[in-house]
């Protein structure tokens, strides 16, 4: 029951934040001109049953103005079906696992603030490029500003920051409310790499967790092969399940 209302929530998101919405068997085709670099924010969303060999055709037709072809699917057993057609179509294939918090949310002794995305804005762009030191700066711009979009995807849509003491943003996360449906994501946590091992993103996460007090659904997303999954059960999350993503990119993009 939880992995079917997280999948609607995500699904919600996808909608909402979008700037144009199409629908196609099994989903929807999301768009953004605004944001053409981000993969999050042009790309198939497929919540329910679809036919895999349609999906590549489908993504063709929908992204085909774009450098990049991207789909998620949010039911397991739908992702896995759908795989040997999209593999065999060229597209890399990636999970992400699905965890829910189940331990007691603490009050943070400095908790981080709720800034503006205005705030937030220097230190995204600082990190993206140490991340991606060859993308162009259009598109790093791009990938720090879609937040801006983010802010239609939930009821209620918080920035997160924990600042050195000299008043640099180090550490962000992002929340996403539903208090309708009871039902909180907690996205994006980073720390900026040259504020490392100082506490900030424990800062960070448990201040978001206070801001999910209350509510009876409260999940993120993580990598099943990197060490934050590891990092997050230490904190009180636990995998429950996982969604697919598969990405096709122009050679050299």
């Amino acid at each position: 029951m939880d992995l079917q209302r997280i999948a609607a929530f995500r699904a919600s998101f996808a909608r909402r934040q979008a700037a144009a919405v199409t629908e196609i068997p099994g989903g929807v085709v999301v768009l953004d001109q605004e944001y053409a670099a981000s993969h999050e924010h042009n790309q198939l969303v497929i919540e329910g049953p679809t036919a895999p060999s349609d999906l590549p055709a489908l993504a063709d037709t929908a992204l085909g103005h774009l450098r990049h072809r991207r789909i998620t699917i949010l039911d397991d057993a739908v992702g896995t079906g759908c795989a040997p057609a999209l593999t065999a179509a060229g597209y890399a294939h990636e999970t992400e696992l699905v965890m829910t918090y189940s331990g007691s949310s603490t009050v943070p002794g400095s908790p981080a603030q709720t800034v503006a995305l205005g705030d937030l804005l220097p230190a995204l762009v600082r990190q993206l490029r140490i991340w991606m030191p060859q993308a162009e700066d259009d598109a790093v711009h791009q990938l720090a500003d879609r937040r801006t979009a983010r802010l239609r995807g939930a009821e209620q849509v918080r920035f997160l920051a924990v600042r050195d003491e000299n008043g640099t943003v180090c550490a962000w996360a992002d929340t996403y409310l539903d208090a309708a449906h009871g039902i909180a994501q907690i996205e994006d946590v980073v720390t900026a790499d040259a504020h490392v091992r100082r506490g900030y993103a424990d800062t960070i996460l448990a201040t978001a967790l206070q801001h999910a007090s209350g509510y009876s659904l409260v999940f993120l997303l993580a990598d099943p092969d990197d060490w934050p999954r590891c990092w997050y059960a230490r904190r009180g999350f636990t995998p429950i399940g996982r969604s697919h993503v598969f990405t096709r990119t122009e050679s050299g993009s």
